[in-house]
């Protein structure tokens, strides 16, 4: 992994730390990243006096974060800050033009897929890849706009020939949960990881054997904590679009590179299956009377 790399992954990686941290020490991480004049000359009695916290909680909160300390910290922020890619996101404003809305919601959208790429986990992704491959059921759980996402994955799916079935009723996610065991697998979507229908699912699945995989925005949820793979997207938060709209095109993205490793697994079999699910719907297509 090269320097960029490395650098592009810092924001990501607090960003996912924020769950662990108390609503106080969350609150002096956002007020670093809310500083346009942080560099590597803010001293840490600077940060502290803004925040109002004393100089050793702020260094206390950049260990908890994974960074030997402050300066440690503060160096590694100062770059990431400068990243062309960082640049990217930009708040949206009522006073923009619709210019502005295009690039700004585009650029977000960069942004996330841009960061969720320096922080995927190859072995995680091979290992979530196999699970679905050699799955005899493969049940899906999600609500709301996570349950979109299952509902494209299980279609993605469908077209080779791997069946999954979607839930999104909290009574119907534990009934299926309770019927999986071993050789089964489980898929948990949830943006926040705290969706507590799609945690006591994927709990109920591990607990009678099937292997369980997070599909989230934060590696320390409560549904993370309960998966045997991970899989993460990043997204900074916006106030008008929220952090869900960036973070299911990264999301998306991401199962699509799954979809294609499982493919691959048997390529001859998702060749023929996808070649007899497309003439199955080519007669509800107005292009062949063209």
């Amino acid at each position: 992994m090269n320097l960029e790399t490395d650098l592009k992954a810092v924001g990501p990686r607090i960003r996912m730390m924020m769950p662990l941290l108390t609503p106080l020490e969350a609150r002096v991480v956002e007020t670093v990243f809310a500083l346009r004049t942080f560099d590597d000359e803010t001293s840490l009695k600077e940060i502290a006096a803004e925040a109002g916290v004393s100089e050793a909680m702020v260094v206390k909160i950049t260990k908890k974060l994974g960074f030997a300390g402050y300066r440690e910290f503060r160096s590694a922020v100062t770059q990431y800050n400068r990243l062309p890619t960082a640049e990217m996101h930009q708040e949206l404003s009522i006073e923009d033009t619709s210019q502005e809305i295009i690039q700004k919601v585009f650029r977000t959208s960069i942004h996330a897929l841009e960061e969720t790429l320096s922080i995927m986990n190859v072995e995680a992704f091979d290992r979530a890849a196999d699970l679905i491959h050699g799955a005899r059921n493969r049940d899906f759980y999600g609500v709301g706009g996570s349950a979109q996402i299952a509902r494209d994955t299980s279609h993605k799916f469908l077209r080779i020939g791997v069946r999954s079935q979607v839930y999104d009723d909290s009574h119907m996610m534990l009934m299926s949960a309770s019927l999986l065991g071993e050789g089964d697998v489980a898929i948990g979507f949830s943006h926040s990881g705290n969706t507590v229908a799609v945690i006591e699912a994927i709990q109920l699945a591990r607990k009678n054997g099937a292997r369980t995989i997070a599909i989230t925005n934060y590696n320390a949820s409560p549904l993370a904590q309960q998966s045997d793979v991970v899989l993460c997207s990043t997204a900074q938060g916006s106030p008008l679009m929220g952090e869900n709209a960036a973070a299911r095109i990264a999301q998306l993205n991401i199962l699509d590179a799954v979809f294609v490793a499982v493919a691959q697994r048997d390529y001859r079999a998702a060749e023929k299956n996808l070649s007899k699910t497309m003439a199955a719907v080519t007669s509800k297509r107005k292009d062949k009377f063209l």
